[in-house]
């Protein structure tokens, strides 16, 4: 068994939370917070794990936290139920443990859009600090796209882990309504108040920089579909947070 605790939040999971956590399966512990799924997400997960809580839904970085304050392990590794660790990964997150200058360690993600890898648009290697210290880390408290926070030095591992977006448009779209509402929060939060240059400019930049600065021409019509999404996400976000003016 790799001595590391697994921490995995999860809300409705039932058609992806099997294939995650049987990934990490030979993994020392593995801590789930849920939030009351009404599918079978939790009966999944119970058939590997004995540390399955539940609790009301506070946001991504507070259940995160909540799962690292349950770890018992000095390691802990953040897992989404959408992603996968790989057999190459396992062996390389094994090897490294002992390692005493790095109290947390980057590793990239090998994201699928509608099945297929894209290996640009900004979407690889996709580096994201998951594997660290129990105690010399926490998680950044923001609406969303949380972050882990290291005290100590940071390395990065060489495999990638899987992660699987979305199976459908509808799907993945969804994602980027749920993300814009709380990317608006947080921007208000911040005393962000955007103006007509950030609702016409910053869409157009999203879309010239994943599909032409960051090649996303390369991915062909899954690169131009994306471009175009996340531009209209980032006209989303600002919209409302320009709609929280008046509120």
């Amino acid at each position: 068994m790799i001595p590391v605790s697994v921490v995995i939040v999860t809300k409705d999971e039932e058609k992806n939370i099997g294939d995650a956590i049987a990934s990490v399966k030979d993994f020392s512990e593995i801590v789930v917070i849920d939030s009351f799924s009404s599918d079978r997400t939790v009966d999944i997960c119970r058939k590997y794990t004995e540390s399955v809580y539940q609790e009301e839904w506070k946001g991504y970085a507070d259940q995160k936290q909540k799962g690292i304050d349950r770890a018992s392990l000095p390691w802990v590794l953040i897992l989404d139920a959408d992603e996968r660790i790989t057999r190459e990964l396992k062996s390389e997150i094994a090897s490294v443990l002992n390692d005493k200058d790095c109290s947390g360690f980057y590793i990239p993600r090998k994201n699928f859009f509608l099945d297929r890898w894209i290996r640009h648009s900004g979407w690889w290697p996709d580096y994201t600090l998951r594997l660290f210290r129990k105690d010399s880390a926490h998680i950044e408290k923001r609406e969303v796209h949380e972050k882990v926070v290291v005290q100590g030095s940071t390395g990065y591992l060489k495999n990638p882990m899987e992660h699987y977006t979305s199976k459908s448009l509808s799907d993945f779209s969804k994602k980027l309504e749920d993300y814009s509402t709380l990317s608006a929060k947080e921007m208000y939060r911040q005393g962000i108040r955007p103006g007509i240059l950030s609702l016409t400019a910053r869409p157009f930049f999203t879309f010239f920089k994943m599909f032409f600065l960051r090649m996303g021409f390369l991915d062909g019509t899954h690169g131009l579909i994306l471009s175009l999404l996340y531009s209209y996400y980032t006209f989303l976000k600002y919209a409302k947070a320009w709609g929280k003016k008046g509120n």
